[in-house]
């Protein structure tokens, strides 16, 4: 009987033993929705480890039926799968057909790094061997010969087996592993000029030639071992700061049942709308909102702040918050797969799987390099024969041009980059969706702002309500209960007076307010020229007038609001930096121009446009793009949407909204606006990085190649110039991790000073 989930298969896998697929029922459990009928699957594919396979993979799951795209990302050794239907695609056996063993990454267990240690011993076997097999090669070059130098050349053959077969064996598996599956990768021209190197020397050995070259052979793989432990260490580094989330994460919690019974579930089976107690001591499981009890919870983890934050009863709380003081009792409101955390954890790991432009350029050059080198290799042999008949010298020009030509350099030269900089970024609370985020920010002239939750904190305090009819208080609180507008939020806490009429429809209308009808009135909590659209306003604005947050009655204001609010820490010092930097500094509001103009002095911003709705904020930055500029749009609130994705490039607090999270290129967790200024100099760096590593890897190959044709080169000195030039590449990018940002200015405490804002959506 088979033991296999229902719909699964069975199959072999690389080393024989029969493995399960899964099925495609536990496939879509496992996948996410991401919007506009799109679903995401992540699978784990360990196997994965140089630009051919990135392009192998992609390649080859972008042709299967109802799948819109695929991205491979190197660090995290995944592949996303963005698919859509009800029929999953069948591309776990896509991968298995091209050699992968792919799984669920749910199903992957925490171990130790594993390949890290195989990488160590492989380099201490090779290392060694290289260092003896020197040693009785300098005695030949010293002069031994005859029976003498042949017992050198044996032992220099007998030594540097083991070495082939333990340190070689992770190339050779994995260029066996490609032929047979027909296709090519990086380490198959490794695993022929190796073999082809010893091949040779062993045959000169025997027939007492005077050169040998199991030096070059075994140094080749002393020096590439090397290049690939470091590139795996600086991937590792990258990953563990996601790591530290995805274990500090809480494992499971407890959940109240109706009957009053308790259960302990593991957070994969939480449900959003469960009730869970969170006792003190203990993380937040998933995104909640707190039904009963009141704590301070510590949110480091997730947004890098250090001071505790008091949460009561009907505030949201986050996952992977710690609670510190008091139990609390909170309702679900998202899956843990859902959750901010698992989202912050998505992010840091697509880092490096974009496809910016340099990266483009580099996949393409590696994903050549195997024919093209195999075809320049053979013409060499050719030519040296026809050029001198002798065999001997064509096969170890040859062998020396396969060697090399390898662009282990190119192929590191982006993503090591992009790694580095998406784990410094990481460490000062700024999530980075992919590379080509990086390369956009990079090359922006023009910042521009929205005001209300970006410029300012966007927790507004209502301090007129002493002014406003009781009565009319109570209603506009009832319809700002259903808005996550900030000005909504202040209004909404004088909710609970007895004697307001019963609202019937509610519905909030994006970047203008909230509408709502009782049995004999239409109520509107929004824009003066929206909601007052029977009040007289001297005809100002699109709608008859414009300023302040009003609560109308059929169309004739009955009540006005007004807030205060501070201004986000470091924001002045943050425009200060941008414009240090060469950027022009804008601000984009739907709020009154007394307000705007309030904040632009505090800050000092020199431009801004107040009193825009949301698709007039999009059509400003397309104005700036036709000017020439490359704008970065720099906003938090749903109507500030359409302008982060018309923006060059595009940056939001983790306090925005989910659908403007998902819009931005990055995510900042702090409140400080200083990671604007930082992401710019951080992408700035780690493009100049990049071009240099181009640089680098282009120039050895222009240089190296020729003088290897023309017979200039052993194989030993290829092997040394060949992992010479990725180590250079791998220090280069190392450089950005010693960079250290500059002081932000220092500011006066957050300014907070009455305005009267509009509530439509976060301005």
């Amino acid at each position: 009987m088979s033991c296999c989930a229902p719909g699964a298969e069975q199959a072999m896998d690389l080393t024989g033993t029969t493995s399960v697929l899964p099925s495609g029922q536990e496939i879509r459990l496992a996948s996410r929705l991401v919007g506009d009928g799109l679903r995401q699957t992540d699978l784990s594919v360990p196997t994965v480890h140089c630009a051919a396979c990135i392009q192998a993979i992609e390649t080859a799951l972008a042709k299967l039926d109802n799948v819109e795209d695929a991205r491979v990302n190197l660090s995290t050794k995944r592949v996303a799968i963005r698919w859509r239907g009800d029929e999953v695609p069948p591309f776990v056996a896509a991968l298995r057909r091209l050699g992968y063993e792919a799984h669920l990454f749910a199903a992957e267990i925490d171990e130790k790094d594993k390949t890290l240690a195989e990488l160590i011993r492989a380099v201490a076997v090779a290392g060694f061997a290289a260092g003896n097999i020197m040693l009785l090669s300098v005695s030949v070059w010293s002069g031994a010969e005859g029976a003498t130098r042949d017992l050198f050349h044996w032992v220099s053959a007998l030594i540097a087996i083991p070495a082939l077969t333990f340190a070689g064996g992770i190339f050779f598996r994995s260029a066996w592993n490609a032929l047979r599956h027909g296709r090519m990768n990086m380490d198959v021209p490794i695993a022929v000029g190796v073999s082809l190197a010893y091949a040779m020397s062993l045959y000169e050995t025997i027939n007492h030639g005077d050169h040998a070259y199991f030096d070059a052979s075994v140094s080749l793989l002393f020096f590439l071992l090397i290049g690939r432990t470091l590139d795996h260490v600086m991937r590792e580094r990258a990953r563990t700061a996601v790591k530290g989330l995805s274990q500090l994460a809480a494992r499971g919690a407890m959940v109240l049942r109706g009957d009053g019974a308790r259960d302990y579930l593991p957070v994969g089976e939480i449900e959003p709308g469960m009730h869970l107690l969170v006792a003190a001591g203990e993380r937040v499981p998933v995104d909640g909102r707190i039904i009963r009890g009141a704590s301070d919870l510590d949110c480091s983890l997730v947004s890098g702040e250090s001071t505790p934050k008091t949460v009561t009863s009907g505030q949201q709380v986050q996952a992977g918050t710690l609670n510190l003081t008091g139990p609390l009792t909170i309702e679900a409101t998202a899956a843990a797969k859902d959750s901010f955390l698992a989202e912050m954890v998505r992010l840091m790991e697509a880092a490096e799987g974009g496809r910016a432009h340099y990266r483009r350029i580099a996949d393409r050059v590696s994903a050549l390099y195997a024919p093209v080198v195999h075809l320049t290799a053979f013409v060499t042999f050719l030519g040296w024969m026809a050029v001198t008949g002798d065999w001997h010298r064509a096969v170890t020009i040859a062998i020396a041009v396969l060697i090399i030509t390898c662009p282990c350099a190119l192929g590191l030269a982006v993503p090591i980059v992009q790694v580095g900089a998406a784990r410094r970024l990481f460490e000062n609370g700024i999530m980075v969706k992919d590379g080509s985020a990086m390369e956009r920010l990079a090359a922006i002239d023009t910042a521009v702002f929205d005001k209300t939750g970006t410029l300012t904190l966007g927790q507004p305090r209502l301090v007129n309500a002493s002014t406003i009819d009781p009565a009319m208080l109570a209603i506009a609180a009832d319809m700002a209960a259903h808005s996550r507008h900030p000005f909504s939020k202040a209004i909404a806490v004088f909710a609970g007076f007895a004697g307001q009429p019963k609202l019937e429809a509610v519905s909030e209308h994006p970047g203008l307010g909230i509408e709502a009808t009782t049995a004999d009135s239409t109520w509107r909590l929004g824009r003066r020229g929206w909601a007052g659209w029977k009040a007289r306003t001297g005809g100002e604005g699109k709608y008859g007038g414009y300023g302040g947050t009003v609560l109308s009655k059929n169309g004739r204001i009955v009540a006005s609001f007004t807030f205060e609010d501070a201004t986000r820490a470091d924001a002045k010092a943050a425009v200060g930096q941008l414009k240090d930097a060469g950027v022009s500094v804008e601000m984009l509001s739907g709020d009154t121009p007394d307000a705007c103009g309030d904040v632009a002095r505090i800050l000092g911003i020199d431009r801004f446009v107040s009193a825009l709705l949301p698709s007039e904020k999009a059509e400003r930055i397309e104005v700036l793009t036709k000017a020439g500029h490359k704008v970065l749009m720099v906003g938090d609130g749903l109507n500030d949407t359409p302008a982060l994705g018309a923006a060059h490039g595009s940056i939001a607090p983790a306090t925005a909204a989910d659908i403007g999270r998902n819009a931005a290129d990055f995510v900042f967790l702090r409140e400080s606006l200083s990671a604007v200024p930082l992401a710019l100099d951080v992408s700035r760096k780690a493009g100049r990085l990049i071009r240099q590593n181009i640089a680098i890897a282009i120039i050895y190959n222009a240089v190296a190649v020729p003088i290897a044709i023309l017979g200039h080169v052993t194989p030993l000195i290829a092997a040394i110039a060949m992992s010479a030039s990725s180590l250079l590449v791998i220090g280069n990018a190392s450089r950005l991790q010693s960079f250290v940002p500059d002081e932000p200015r220092r500011t006066a405490p957050p300014d907070r000073r009455p305005h009267t804002g509009t509530l439509a959506q976060p301005s």
